[in-house]
């Protein structure tokens, strides 16, 4: 439709070169010759109406929406003046709604990293749904909705609501070893007769046992750095010192 409008354009551009060495008398005898001719072609055609197409209607509007309406009513045309001014309208809207259109139609993908973090969920927990899922989402932050997750999970072919009704204690620990510490204190008695607190923490994956510390007085603030202690510990490299940990594996 382009190709054509600028056809139309540069061919009625050409045809008004003949006009300027024309009077203005001469114009105005060929104006009304062109007025009768519409006359008499608008009585051959009685009450059919006249097929525009596209391109016609455009260019009908561009080269006339700019004439205030009294001049435009008096102009002789095979459309009312209303006509005009409307498909003027409906072509900016159209150019303005192309403009806005977005390029990919559709919800964006979600986010590679929200997709693997969710499957990796559902495997290690097997009996959690999506409502689930999409709760443990929330708590580490990450804002996304309910449906996304429950189509994620279908997309994976992993039920979103699998049956909880078999889930038992041991399959949760089983799902969640690595991540799970026990902590207790033992006491003993030493040869001075004092008694000594000892904080102990095993792992459940691997069954290791932690000696985080001994005291005499176990207050709120001796456990507090005891834990932090074993955080820079197990974030870091393994340790070498073997006074603090014992691997009773075996």
């Amino acid at each position: 439709m382009l190709l054509r409008l600028a056809y139309l354009g540069v061919t009625n551009a050409f045809a008004v070169l003949p006009l300027l060495p024309m009077s203005d008398q001469d114009k105005d005898a060929e104006i009304l010759a062109l007025r009768h001719q519409i006359a008499v072609l608008e009585r051959q055609l009685g009450k059919r109406k006249v097929q525009f197409s596209t391109s016609d209607r455009a260019f009908l509007a561009a080269l006339l929406h700019r004439l205030p309406l009294p001049a435009l009513r008096r102009v002789r045309l095979l459309v009312c003046p209303d006509t005009v001014l409307r498909r003027h309208r409906d072509l900016v809207a159209r150019h303005h709604a192309a403009l806005s259109r977005p390029k990919r139609p559709g919800r964006p993908r979600t986010v590679r990293s929200i997709r693997i973090l969710v499957l990796r969920l559902a495997r290690e927990n097997p009996q959690w749904g999506y409502r689930r899922l999409h709760g443990e989402l929330l708590v580490l932050g990450v804002k996304v909705a309910a449906s996304t997750v429950w189509k994620i999970l279908k997309d994976a072919g992993i039920d979103p609501a699998p049956d909880r009704s078999s889930s038992t204690w041991a399959d949760f620990l089983r799902s969640q070893a690595d991540a799970l510490l026990a902590c207790d204190f033992f006491e003993t008695v030493t040869l001075s007769g004092a008694r000594i607190y000892i904080l102990v923490v095993i792992e459940h994956s691997s069954r290791r046992i932690r000696i985080l510390g001994a005291t005499a007085h176990p207050t709120t603030a001796w456990v507090t750095q005891a834990a932090k202690n074993l955080a820079t510990t197990t974030s870091a490299a393994p340790s070498t010192n073997t006074n603090m940990q014992h691997d009773l594996r075996g």
